[in-house]
């Protein structure tokens, strides 16, 4: 029978709504976590902001990952996720969506099979599409000079 993947992190708080967030891997820093104030102090990321960076850093991951298979150089990627809030019907606060913008640091002129990468490399991105079965996420890709490439 095949291994499961398993990531695990464990949280230890410090204090109030501060907690440190550790990955189980030796060399990797601990991360500390906070929530925005009245609750905490910002003395770290919140979930809203690890929710995004996980989304936005999967997808720059697969672009990148996606492109160099083709041989292409499209360093640096630059990704901005923006997370919203909005109220359920039980009028509790829930993530409503989550918008990322991927830029590549190169122009899209000469990437070899481009319209391929793109079109492709979201199916691979595990967090992204394992978040959209909950949360809508929309992409969109921006080369160096500027251009939306997806959605086309």
């Amino acid at each position: 029978m095949a291994e499961t993947p398993t990531t695990t992190v464990e949280l230890k708080q410090l204090a109030d709504y501060r907690f440190e967030a550790n990955f189980g891997t030796p060399g990797m820093p601990v991360l500390v976590t906070d929530e925005p104030p009245p609750l905490g102090g910002n003395a770290g990321p919140s979930p809203d902001h690890m929710l995004g960076t996980a989304v936005a850093n999967c997808l720059a991951s697969s672009l990148l990952f996606a492109l160099r298979k083709f041989k292409n150089q499209p360093e640096p990627i630059r990704a901005v996720a923006t997370v919203e809030k909005a109220r359920n019907e039980q009028k509790r606060m829930r993530i409503s969506r989550i918008g990322v913008d991927l830029h590549l640091g190169a122009p899209s002129a000469g990437m070899q099979m481009l319209d391929r990468a793109l079109a492709q490399f979201e199916e691979f991105c595990v967090v992204t599409q394992s978040v959209r079965a909950g949360i809508p996420v929309d992409v969109r890709v921006f080369d160096a000079d500027g251009t939306q490439l997806a959605p086309g």
